[in-house]
């Protein structure tokens, strides 16, 4: 009976391989490598044309059913957007839950001539981390804002306390001028540098989460513990990020209620054509693909993320010659983000400010708007 097998079992072998040489003897292919190609041109085409249709086209249309917006009044308007909120969470960050696992560890942490502590607090195989900086008047009997400042993509938490950041990014020492007019400072540590970010992200959606939804979470168990410390006034929260910091405040701002004013500098979008469009007038991100999150676009361009911060106060900064995007269109993107101030009658919380600078934060403003908001009031 083995014998018989094997025996069948080569000559099927053998008229497999007499018709396949039959076929194939010749070298001749079933389709030449040129009407492949033109043939998986023509689909890639296909499948651009589509999705830009769906991501473009049909943005505006797919938007309008997905928001309900109720102008009748500021607690009407936040519950009728908490649909959107709760699909924010859970189609785009899908942040983990993270605890605290353990004691945090709180050191002095002195860099040059910066007087600051620096901040672990223990989350499993995690940890959030941050410097933590104090103005000299600030003490348990008059307890001060804190501002959260956040990093770019290419730089570190120590970056936003330097002249110049890095070679990209230019941050001006703007959280030492925070300090010096009198705020608190958190600069929280995220990951740093495109190809890290790309392989992370690559493994979040592997897991269904998202890196921003890790870096929130952290930044959450972070407040969690400063805001019960004396010397700082734990209703008074504001948010600057810069760059990749300025995504990190558009995007956590929607789901963490204590940071009470934000400010977006060197980010804020007309996002379909940033995310999707080449365009020579802007940097394309063809290589960042951690970027691309699931979800972002069918219904959270950067004009209807706004309505997830309304109606906390919230200033914009970009630059014209900065090269993320067109000054010009970030401007009408800009305007359709603020018509729900305009409805409620709050439009003094919202503005825009375009300066003739790069990808960089104007100081001086951004702290009279801290200033404003949660100084004097």
């Amino acid at each position: 009976m083995a014998k018989n097998l094997k025996l069948k079992n080569y000559i099927s072998s053998l008229i497999l391989l007499m018709f396949t040489s039959a076929a194939f003897g010749q070298g001749q292919l079933l389709i030449s490598k040129e009407a492949q190609t033109a043939r998986t041109d023509a689909y890639e085409s296909e499948l651009t044309k589509y999705l830009t249709n769906y991501l473009i086209d049909e943005y505006d249309a797919r938007a309008a059913k997905a928001w309900n917006r109720d102008y009748s009044s500021i607690p009407a308007f936040i519950r009728s957007v908490e649909p959107n909120r709760e699909k924010w969470a859970s189609i785009v960050i899908k942040a983990p839950v993270l605890r605290k696992t353990g004691a945090v560890k709180i050191r002095p942490y002195n860099p040059g001539d910066l007087k600051a502590e620096w901040i672990e607090v223990p989350l499993g195989i995690l940890k959030a981390e941050a410097i933590l900086a104090f103005p000299p008047n600030a003490s348990k009997d008059k307890p001060v804002p804190i501002i959260i400042v956040q990093h770019g993509i290419g730089s570190d938490p120590e970056s936003t306390f330097e002249e110049n950041g890095s070679i990209a990014t230019e941050y001006h020492a703007y959280a030492r001028a925070l300090l010096k007019a009198g705020f608190a400072v958190l600069a929280p540590l995220n990951l740093r540098g495109i190809e890290r970010r790309n392989y992370i992200e690559s493994l979040c959606r592997l897991a269904n989460i998202s890196l921003p939804g890790i870096e929130l979470a952290r930044l959450q168990n972070l407040l969690d513990t400063v805001l019960n410390d004396p010397r700082i006034n734990k209703e008074k929260v504001g948010m600057w990020g810069v760059s990749w910091g300025g995504l990190a405040t558009q995007f956590f701002m929607p789901l963490e209620p204590r940071i009470k004013a934000g400010i977006v500098a060197a980010f804020f979008n007309e996002r379909r054509n940033k995310m999707v469009l080449p365009d020579k007038r802007t940097s394309f991100w063809p290589n960042e693909t951690h970027a691309a999150f699931s979800g972002w676009l069918t219904e959270f361009s950067d004009k209807d993320l706004v309505s997830l911060i309304c109606p906390r106060p919230l200033m914009v900064q970009t630059g014209k010659k900065d090269e993320i995007g067109y000054w010009q269109q970030i401007t009408a993107e800009f305007n359709s983000a603020k018509i729900p101030y305009q409805k409620l009658g709050i439009e003094d919380r919202i503005s825009l400010l375009v300066h003739e600078g790069g990808h960089e934060p104007v100081t001086d403003e951004g702290v009279k708007f801290f200033t404003k908001w949660l100084m004097q009031k």
